[in-house]
């Protein structure tokens, strides 16, 4: 007999991932502590486990693989190879689809980067000179670090997008699956909007910086951008890359707001009902908080089979970093359809808001 440890460790699946299986009927432990609930496995059951692990990899739908396991150590085997053969079909004509989309955007993205005519200017070698509020700018770091993304293959997301335009700096963060935005007012610029992606661990450095009996004095030249703030500076290379266009991402159907008090609620979502559902097709597993907005107007989370038709689910785990973000005893929640994102707002502050990208309740 393994213990879910010694399970998670020798099959390669992480705890939360064989109690996810477990509670989807894929790979049930042989035998459960009735009093304390600890999860025990039968000698058989690695190699179902690494099984499982494989073909989630490959990303077999759970439905299948719960086939597949049942069928593997029957005598006949035809049902298990034309699983395999289906899934591998299905993987096939995707990929073969994905490579003829691909293709076309490339071509797209080619006439775009090398057109007929190309204007030929100066390199405009001006440095980019203005101030921001250091409390106003320490404020819309605070509230847009969480969302920073850390995958390597979107260095794009690394780092925190400063948005220059006329007399506002927007500082905006994005890991594809949650997006922050807030706002400073500047002054001493006058130019061309300007936009520069700066790498979290800078961003961090000049956060450390920003105290509230100095200003902030910024300087761009090409990809360098410098923070002084009193005696102290923070400097250092831009990212080379293009931030997504955000405005598109913000823009949502309108949504029921619902007003919280943050406190409350932040116990309501630590100690609910929560489900646990698996994030791409790596197997990591998170924990999900579903919502919906009562008939009285307010906003609970709900346990299996409680929820209505409008009912969004969202990782937990963000949304608790986008409340504590958000630095308010009372904000704004806005919920649409189970597949728009869900909004955090600060009452009477438009300018201020993260966003939450919904979770499939139906696998």
């Amino acid at each position: 007999m393994r213990s879910i440890g010694e399970m998670a460790r020798d099959s390669g699946l992480s705890v939360s991932s064989l109690r996810f299986y477990d509670g989807a009927g894929v790979l049930v432990p042989v035998w459960v502590d009735p009093i304390s609930g600890y999860r025990w496995y039968g000698p058989e059951q690695l190699a179902e486990s690494r099984l499982l692990a494989r073909l989630r990899r490959a990303g077999m739908p759970l439905a299948d693989i719960r086939l597949v396991l049942a069928g593997w150590t029957g005598a006949d085997t035809d049902l298990v190879r034309s699983l395999l053969q289906a899934h591998l079909l299905r993987l096939e004509l995707g990929l073969s689809d994905a490579r003829s989309e691909f293709s076309a955007v490339r071509a797209l993205l080619e006439r775009r980067e090398n057109p007929m005519s190309v204007s030929s200017t100066a390199t405009d070698t001006t440095a980019v000179l203005f101030t921001v509020a250091a409390p106003e700018l320490a404020a819309a770091l605070d509230s847009v670090r969480f969302a920073v993304g850390s995958d390597p293959e979107l260095p794009m997301l690394g780092g925190v997008l400063f948005d220059i335009e006329g007399e506002e700096l927007r500082v905006v963060a994005t890991d594809r699956y949650r997006l922050a935005v807030a706002r400073a007012g500047t002054g001493g610029y006058a130019g061309p909007r300007t936009q520069v992606i700066v790498p979290a661990p800078l961003a961090d450095a000049m956060r450390a910086l920003l105290s509230e009996d100095a200003p902030a004095r910024f300087a761009l030249d090409g990809d360098r951008l410098s923070l002084e703030s009193g005696d102290r500076q923070a400097a250092g290379q831009c990212l080379d890359h293009e931030f997504p266009d955000y405005r598109r991402l913000v823009r949502l159907p309108a949504g029921r707001r619902v007003l919280v008090e943050v406190p409350a609620f932040r116990e309501a979502v630590e100690s609910g009902p929560s489900r646990q559902a698996e994030r791409g097709r790596d197997g990591v597993v998170c924990e999900l908080s579903v919502l919906t907005v009562t008939e009285g107007g307010t906003v609970a989370v709900c346990g299996d089979g409680d929820e209505g038709q409008g009912a969004v689910a969202v990782n937990r785990e963000f949304l608790l970093h986008a409340l504590a973000a958000g630095a308010r005893d009372r904000l704004v929640l806005e919920l649409g359809a189970p597949t728009a994102p869900v909004a955090i707002r600060r009452p009477g502050d438009e300018d201020t808001f993260s966003l939450l990208m919904p979770v499939r309740l139906d696998g």
